[in-house]
């Protein structure tokens, strides 16, 4: 906007908006820290968690680009003598 002030509804909704904002990143902390707790507990009873958070990565994936990634992983260990999935 330019120089002049924000008056009115307009100051009102951007009020709101920066408000908003400020409650989800507020939730967000919370669910950060949520996540960490449950990582924390899969690796106290003895899971990788780094394989883990691997899986949730992969379980975003369509399953075509999931399907392709998987197939580049196997030519490239192919290609240089890995039998990693043999």
């Amino acid at each position: 906007m330019s120089d002049e002030k924000i008056g009115g509804n307009a100051a009102e909704k951007l009020r709101s908006l920066v408000e908003r904002v400020e409650r989800l990143e507020e939730e967000k902390k919370s669910l950060v820290s949520d996540i960490r707790e449950i990582y924390a507990e899969a690796k106290g009873d003895g899971f990788d968690v780094k394989i883990i958070r691997k899986l949730v990565t992969l379980r975003r994936l369509e399953s075509e680009v999931l399907e392709e990634q998987r197939r580049t992983i196997e030519l490239y260990a192919d290609a240089l003598g890995m039998d990693c999935f043999k």
